[in-house]
């Protein structure tokens, strides 16, 4: 039976009394875990959820979210994890386009929850268990899962201007877990730090559900501030953690990083980004212990399709490590022609953790696709060894503080404007921040204040640009088009 509640209840009834989850003090063992998330599934029934049905969540981290993440796979629904910084709006759209038929919400997200399913809203209290909403109730079956059925749906911005909803089927799960475990000696002693936020394949499978999958422990964050985060570690002798590089920053650069005894870690996955040589070295000389792998991924493919190897991360600066064991890599030209090593190109990926589309998009899954290979839609190469460097974004992607800002998005809620690029430039925090660059009519006027209300109103506060530059012209090609790589050079160089 593929189902993911089925290796919850396997480690319930081996090792009962061992540690599944930490949240806020309460140590969840394998046999609770298993009850509650029995006991969701009995909520969700009583809610008219069965097989195939989907079930939307606004959450922020709780042990209530993982508890959802397996009592929907435990009746056979469709688990649909969504951005809590998202607007109201955006919010809406993918609820509305997914089918959701129930969102479960944090009321603290109430506002941006209204609306286009019904909504239940989850106090503090719940947010540590859904089985206190109804303790008494039925444990639900286990729904025998099929390798093909859909699992969880992410809604992604990508590089378009609405997300697309990716398409992940316990298949995709299975093997993506199959490879962390190869890769990162996973097992039952794995102690996970789980920091990021779980709507995002970075915390929630790189390697969240892996870990579970051997009898290891999540320790549970609601929101990451780094020193808990460091204080965790020391208290817990957490041993693994996935960070985005706005916190291995954070962490490095904490005020009171010496009080706390990090030396649990071993290693720590990080990606997003090209690291620098300086934040590695950094990493190594403060985590005495650990390792920082440098890895990459997207949500088409549950993340980790390449991870650095022990002892290369110098020797192979820049790099983003060589593909796992069932993931295939070529580069290729725009007309799908595999290129040699060392060349430019996009970077396609093969294998069974890919994606086998968009939902409700046969289009726009019919242009990701060269045959079987995925077109990543990201631009790099591969050296003669086969390790992986990633060059650029193919449309202009921007990645803020480990969060996906399409610039097209942005562009189309500053629709006021005659002409308008957004583009990401580096930040010492957030690794690019958005950067609105405006061409104003004659005797038009607007400033850095007047933009941000406009744009907070449409979209999560973290694609909102940072900054407003105003300019007499844009570069353009003789087509017309706005030359960003152009306009991102000239804006670095006087930065």
């Amino acid at each position: 039976m593929i189902n993911l509640s089925s290796f919850i209840a396997f480690h319930a009834k081996r090792t009962p009394d061992r540690c599944a989850l930490k949240y806020r003090g309460e140590d969840i063992a394998y046999a609770s875990f298993d009850q509650r998330i029995r006991q969701a599934g009995g909520w969700l029934a009583a809610r008219g959820i069965g097989p195939g049905d989907v079930v939307a969540v606004l959450m922020k981290n709780s042990a209530a979210f993982l508890e959802l993440v397996f009592a929907v796979s435990h009746i056979g629904a469709v688990f649909l994890p969504i951005n809590y910084r998202l607007s109201a709006d955006e919010v809406g759209y993918i609820v509305g386009n997914s089918g959701a038929r129930l969102l479960i919400a944090d009321e603290e997200l109430a506002e941006a929850a209204a609306g286009g399913a019904p909504v239940v809203l989850l106090d503090e209290v719940t947010q540590s268990s859904i089985s206190s909403l109804a303790p008494d109730i039925a444990a639900a079956p286990m729904h025998a899962c099929q390798p093909r059925d859909l699992m969880r749906l992410m809604y992604t911005s990508g590089t378009t201007d609405r997300p697309k909803g990716v398409m992940l089927t316990y298949e995709n799960i299975y093997w993506k877990s199959a490879d962390q475990t190869l890769v990162l000696g996973l097992n039952a002693d794995t102690r996970l730090l789980v920091v990021g936020p779980l709507y995002h394949v970075g915390a929630l499978d790189l390697p969240g559900i892996a870990v579970l999958w051997h009898g290891g422990m999540l320790c549970i964050h609601r929101t990451f501030e780094p020193e808990p985060a460091l204080a965790a570690i020391e208290r817990e002798k957490l041993n693994a953690a996935w960070l985005a590089p706005v916190m291995t920053t954070a962490l490095l650069t904490c005020p009171n990083r010496e009080r706390y005894d990090v030396s649990s870690l071993r290693w720590a996955i990080g990606g997003g980004e090209k690291t620098p040589e300086v934040r590695i070295r950094a990493f190594s000389e403060y985590f005495r212990n650990a390792r920082y792998i440098d890895a990459y991924g997207l949500t088409e493919s549950c993340g980790g399709d390449t991870f650095m190897e022990p002892g290369r991360e110098i020797e192979k600066i820049g790099s983003t490590g060589r593909a796992t064991a069932h993931v295939e890599i070529e580069i290729r030209d725009d007309a799908g022609k595999r290129l040699p090593a060392g060349q430019n190109g996009e970077i396609c990926l093969r294998g069974p953790k890919v994606t086998q589309g968009y939902w409700k998009d046969p289009e726009k899954t019919a242009s990701a696709f060269f045959g079987d290979w995925f077109k990543t839609g990201d631009i790099g190469y591969l050296d003669q060894d086969g390790f992986l460097f990633l060059t650029d974004r193919k449309k202009d992607l921007i990645i803020s503080g480990g969060e996906n800002v399409a610039s097209s998005e942005v562009e189309r809620v500053i629709y006021e404007m005659p002409e308008v690029a957004v583009i990401g430039l580096p930040d010492k925090r957030w690794g690019k921040k958005p950067v609105a660059v405006v061409v104003l009519a004659d005797d038009a006027r607007l400033d850095l204040p007047a933009l941000t209300d406009h744009c907070r109103a449409r979209l999560a506060g973290f694609k909102v640009p940072k900054q407003l530059i105003i300019r007499d012209s844009l570069p353009r090609n003789p087509s017309g088009k706005v030359l960003k790589r152009v306009l991102r050079a000239e804006l670095e160089a006087i930065a």
